[in-house]
């Protein structure tokens, strides 16, 4: 401590704790769970050790509730070490700083939404020690909680007894067990608005993890039925009454093992790291347990941040240049700032560089230009297989019909000019002729020259030409589901998308409106020559092979 200064404490750390958890993302709390016990294996002289999801079979047989725990065998900590690392908001065991570890994480995440407590087991030499991290239900404070002795004594931990140290710690490892709510919490269920039950957890880790360190093996207890009361009551025999432990490998592993194609593509401050997916039925094999269709994310020290799925990954690949089968492309950009730190926030929710988000736009329009060509052949054979032809020329003979209404009156000064405009922007002509002298008022000169804004912002008087601007109208590709050059989710029930980055709009072949309109007309004029055939029961035109539906 400095005689200068006296150090800054926290007031109501309960509610700082509670205001940063609420900025961390679902289910956060596993994966600084995860990364602890990861960090304890990784200090041990041989680095390598194991890592398993499992629920307290102790508890589950002595009050039949079931509580998530996770049980590493790591270095352990002693009585004295969890006291100071645990109930100390930014303290870690581990070195500290912006790109390592904060010593916030599980206490914000984990302990927030286990307010009844956080129950840490540890061995270290075979010595084991208990503490419990909580929230006071009578003051509302955080941190660990007082236990008495038969003795009559009080003290924050409690010692262990080997007979109650985990199969899988020898001498020295950690266990955590989340209690949740209340006592009756079951903490191993799929949280509210999880996706796939039964997998969840699988799911969480193999897509927040691109791979895990050598030597760390990682596993999930799984259980097939939802409901607890089918649930197995102890790990014997667990496997044939539904329920297994499956090890968790990382989206590094799905991906190269599911992939036709892979490659990296070097950007201006960054590595984007690419996959194509095969096109087959393979993937269905544990894709409930992986991202295993088309997205992109953020890659930093083999966690991804910032993924994007379904149709913000979609939206986010065309801006990658990937127009058509993004369901089979897979983007994992690597940041390498020249300029600036590159760190995770403190919810370790995004990454960021200098405070600032990722150049995501930037990062699109370089991946564009330097296309790889696996993916452009896969976009290629995509639009070969779909009746791709052209209506541009049809499209242009109707729109000469109607293009004096896109005419947009505009003019250009000229000293020559047969008309006088307005300073409206585009020039409107001024009633009452051209300039009588075909220059310009006094002081001020005709043209572009000399003025930025000529062609915008005119003054009342000046003499001009008109012109007409040309209209390029944008390239039309249509795109169905049935032809996999719409994906699912994309446009759903919208007529078209606009991609500016390409000047292109696709327009969505399955949209309601126009099956109604196509259906419509091919039912009134079934009977005519070339007309399709129209199924009544589906209402849906029945179309002969290589016949065009547009």
């Amino acid at each position: 401590m400095s005689s200068k200064t006296r150090p800054m404490k926290v007031h109501n750390a309960a509610f700082l704790l509670e205001r940063m958890a609420a900025d961390c993302a679902p289910m956060q709390e596993y994966r600084e769970l995860t990364q602890n016990a990861i960090e304890a294996i990784q200090a041990r002289p041989d680095r390598r050790g194991e890592i398993v999801w499992d629920v307290d079979w102790r508890l589950v047989a002595s009050r039949g509730v079931f509580k998530l725990c996770i049980t590493d065998t790591g270095i352990g900590m002693t009585a004295d070490d969890m006291q100071a690392y645990i109930n100390d908001l930014s303290r870690s065991g581990r070195q500290q700083g912006l790109d390592k570890n904060f010593g916030v994480g599980a206490k914000i995440t984990a302990g927030v939404r286990n307010p009844h407590g956080l129950v840490y087991f540890s061995w270290k030499d075979d010595q084991g020690a208990a503490v419990q991290f909580w929230r006071d239900p009578d003051s509302q404070v955080y941190g660990l909680r007082q236990f008495e002795s038969p003795e009559g004594s009080f003290a924050h931990w409690r010692p262990v007894p080997d007979e109650a140290k985990p199969v899988l710690i020898e001498r020295s490892g950690t266990m955590v067990v989340l209690l949740g709510a209340d006592e009756g919490d079951n903490t191993a269920v799929c949280p509210m608005g999880g996706p796939y039950p039964s997998h969840w957890l699988a799911r969480y880790l193999n897509t927040r993890y691109f791979r895990f360190p050598e030597g760390v093996r990682v596993r999930v207890r799984e259980f097939a039925r939802r409901e607890a009361s089918q649930w197995p009551a102890s790990p014997t025999g667990a496997m044939a009454e539904g329920s297994q432990l499956r090890e968790v490998r990382g989206q590094g592993f799905f991906l190269e093992r599911s992939s036709q194609a892979r490659g990296t593509v070097v950007l201006e401050d960054a590595v984007a790291h690419w996959w194509l997916l095969r096109d087959d039925d393979s993937l269905r094999v544990h894709r409930d347990s992986w991202q295993a269709s088309g997205h992109v994310a953020a890659l930093y020290q083999d966690e991804l941040y910032d993924m994007r799925v379904g149709p913000a990954g979609q939206r986010v690949l065309q801006q990658f240049g990937v127009l058509f089968g993004a369901r089979r492309v897979v983007v994992y950009l690597e940041s390498s700032p020249k300029d600036g730190a590159l760190a995770a926030n403190t919810a370790r929710s995004e990454l960021l560089v200098n405070g600032r988000r990722l150049p995501w736009e930037r990062w699109a329009e370089q991946f564009r230009q330097r296309m790889p060509r696996e993916i452009q052949d896969m976009m290629n054979a995509i639009l070969e297989g779909v009746d791709a032809k052209s209506h541009r020329e049809a499209i242009s003979q109707r729109l000469q019909s109607v293009r004096e209404l896109f005419d947009l009156p505009r003019y250009r000064r000229a000293d020559d000019g047969p008309v006088s405009t307005d300073g409206s922007a585009g020039g409107l002509p001024v009633t009452g002729g051209g300039s009588q002298t075909g220059k310009s008022p006094v002081g001020q000169r005709g043209g572009r020259k000399g003025d930025l804004y000529g062609d915008i912002v005119r003054h009342h008087g000046h003499p001009a030409r008109p012109i007409r601007p040309a209209i390029i109208e944008p390239s039309v590709q249509w795109v169905r589901s049935q032809d996999h050059t719409r994906e699912p989710g994309q446009m759903e029930d919208r007529a078209a998308q606009y991609l500016p980055e390409y000047h292109k709009l696709l327009v969505n072949g399955d949209f309601r409106v126009f099956e109604d309109m196509v259906w419509r007309w091919t039912s009134r004029y079934e009977t005519m020559p070339g007309a399709p055939n129209v199924d009544p029961l589906v209402r849906t035109p029945i179309f002969q092979k290589g016949v065009p539906l547009r």
